[in-house]
């Protein structure tokens, strides 16, 4: 299986990693067949803009990169743009994923919009 340099980059020196005392929002989303397990938690300001954002993912090489790829996405990103990032989004960040490798770009994906969804339920 090969990864790009830019999934190698980001599983080895990941960015944004651990947690956010009392987020805006926290979405833990997690995949029973390989073991990945992965949590965001998001910091959003007045203006429903992400200021901070952070994750701890426990699997594989691919979702860690992932998990650190769309933090760096989606911070400073108001949250309706930050909801349109796409699992295709993510891989194509990271310079592709093996396909096999997929599932881990949606595991991130939807965790970050588990973390909003989360954050809309608090503030209705």
């Amino acid at each position: 299986m090969e990864y790009s340099d830019k999934v190698m980059d980001h599983f080895a020196n990941p960015r944004n990693t651990g947690r956010i005392e009392n987020p805006s929002g926290q979405g833990t989303v997690g995949n029973p067949t390989c073991g990945d397990l992965m949590t965001i938690y998001i910091d959003v300001d007045d203006n429903d803009v992400i200021q901070d954002i952070k994750f701890e993912t426990f699997g594989c090489g691919a979702a860690i990169a992932t998990s650190s790829m769309i933090t760096e996405m989606a911070v400073g990103m108001p949250i309706e743009d930050a909801l349109k990032i796409s699992r295709n989004d993510v891989a194509d960040e990271l310079d592709g994923l093996p396909p096999v490798k997929m599932h881990c770009s949606n595991l991130a994906a939807d965790a970050l919009r588990a973390a909003i969804d989360d954050y809309k339920q608090k503030n209705q």
